[in-house]
């Protein structure tokens, strides 16, 4: 069977696990490292494609459950496959529903946090309720819509089949995540489940694949997940045991704080294949992530933080994050950040999109967010130049310390040289 894509690696920076390279893929390529715009579903909130594309998108990111229950795999089939339905005719991931198994199942209205090292929320509540909307067996897991109520199943084979329906070029296989508040045990339960459920997906994965090649159809990749929270043990077994396995590349789940991912994310990076691409699943919303997930080995990241802190009223800038609803900026008549070649900052002021926030205009929303996810693309497209130039550490040292200031940043450069 032909390959549904490959991965080049271009460059490698010496004394790092970070690289440069390609991913291929039916509906194009992504240049590595890359953020992947945020679309759960099938949208990335206020924006067209058309201005993902020219805020400098590669790729989006849309979420299984909820095209499951909006509008339904067999609309998105009918109508040619998720390119077609959305008009975006570049790469496409989809992500299992694996999160939906812990924001709907253990977390459940109870503010237990997914991060890491996170004590967010009671750790006497990390554990699963009858009033929870999703159910978790071996076998699969039950959701409770949220939006209406009605009963539906999903497991690793229903995953894949709702994901080749759906018809994105990359797919994530079913899995579980959890709180670390969990505890050891159920972090290593939830481990064990998800690697028998990465079998699964990817058996049933190949064998759609292989019914897409006898009808002459485009095939699609499938990326297996590594769980195991904070637990270094863990996560080495997970990403020993999915390594192993014939996957097209691999996701990296749970959440992380920028000072986790140089222990957390390298237990993982050093032992997975180093030919696949690595996807942090989730990550993205402050510029430390970037720096610190490449340099220890991340291909692509993604994240709806950058539409979602826009929405409310919070925007990058090289200089740190601001709140554009303040009062402060009702004559400023400055673009957002004079460095930012965005649409938005070449056409708008600071004053302005106060004004239209404080007078709650929709427009606010769609201008913010053209920012954002310009000023996070960007950052990661630097990043890439400035591995391929053998500059990264210098960017890296430049860019953190004005945007954190130098005692927050200091915290990044560990181990970095000449530091």
């Amino acid at each position: 069977m032909k390959k549904a894509m490959t991965f080049t690696i271009n460059k490698k920076l010496d004394g790092t696990l970070a690289r440069t390279g390609v991913i291929s893929t039916t509906h194009g390529i992504i240049e590595t490292p890359a953020f992947i715009v945020g679309g759960t579903q099938a949208t990335v909130k206020t924006l067209t494609p058309e201005q993902v594309l020219e805020l400098g998108g590669q790729s989006i990111l849309a979420n299984t459950y909820h095209l499951m229950l909006r509008p339904g795999a067999d609309v998105i089939a009918a109508a040619g496959g998720l390119h077609k339905f959305m008009n975006w005719d570049l790469p496409i991931f989809t992500d299992s529903g694996g999160f939906q198994v812990f924001s709907l199942g253990m977390a459940y209205k109870k503010g237990i946090d997914a991060t890491s090292h996170s004590q967010k929320g009671d750790a006497k509540q990390a554990k699963h309720s009858a009033s929870q909307l999703a159910k978790v067996t071996d076998d699969g897991v039950y959701f409770r819509s949220h939006i209406n109520g009605e009963q539906l199943y999903m497991n690793p084979e229903s995953s894949m089949e709702l994901q080749h329906a759906i018809g994105a070029d990359i797919h994530m296989a079913f899995d579980e995540l959890t709180s670390p508040l969990a505890g050891y045990k159920y972090i290593k339960q939830a481990m064990d489940r998800t690697h028998l459920w990465a079998d699964r997906s990817l058996k049933r994965h190949q064998e759609l694949n292989n019914e897409h090649e006898q009808r002459g159809e485009n095939l699609q990749a499938l990326w297996g997940i590594v769980q195991g929270a904070r637990e270094e043990d863990l996560r080495k077994e997970s990403a020993t045991y999915l390594g192993k396995r014939d996957f097209d590349g691999y996701g990296i789940g749970g959440v992380f704080e920028p000072e986790e991912v140089s222990s957390t994310v390298r237990w993982i990076t050093e032992i997975l294949p180093e030919e696949k691409p690595r996807h942090l699943l989730g990550l993205g919303s402050q510029p430390a992530d970037l720096f610190l997930g490449v340099q220890y080995g991340i291909d692509t990241f993604d994240c709806v933080a950058p539409t979602r802190q826009a929405r409310n009223g919070a925007l990058f800038t090289y200089d740190g994050r601001l709140n554009i609803k303040n009062g402060g900026f009702k004559r400023d008549f400055n673009p957002i950040d004079k460095e930012c070649d965005c649409y938005t900052c070449q056409h708008y002021t600071r004053a302005y999109i106060h004004h239209l926030f404080r007078a709650d205009e929709i427009l606010a929303l769609t201008l913010a967010s053209i920012h954002n996810e310009r000023f996070v693309v960007r950052t990661v497209d630097n990043i890439r130049a400035s591995i391929d130039e053998d500059r990264f550490f210098d960017y890296k040292k430049d860019f953190l310390t004005r945007y954190y200031g130098e005692d927050r940043a200091a915290d990044f450069f560990i181990g970095d040289p000449n530091n």
